[in-house]
């Protein structure tokens, strides 16, 4: 884990707890919107349970990012 928790992590992180407050949701909600705003990824996976993947699919027709919200996602996580 710690590779990923560099700089980068740290601005991804900081951008998701951002737009999840702001929805007033969990940052792993927004991980997932996110995920699938995307349109280069046709199927985020988040976790085998059923249940889990039940929440994300409610997630999906919950919880709909601005282009601004995604625009800051994508600025946090560029290389």
């Amino acid at each position: 884990m710690g590779s990923y928790l560099n700089e980068r992590g740290r601005r991804i992180l900081a951008a998701l707890d951002e737009v999840s407050a702001a929805h007033k949701v969990k940052p792993a909600a927004v991980a997932l919107a996110w995920l699938m705003a995307r349109p280069s990824i046709t199927a985020p996976i988040a976790e085998r349970n059923q249940h889990r993947s039940a929440h994300g699919f409610r997630v999906r027709r919950a919880l709909e990012l601005s282009r601004d919200d995604v625009e800051a996602l994508n600025a946090a996580s560029a290389y």
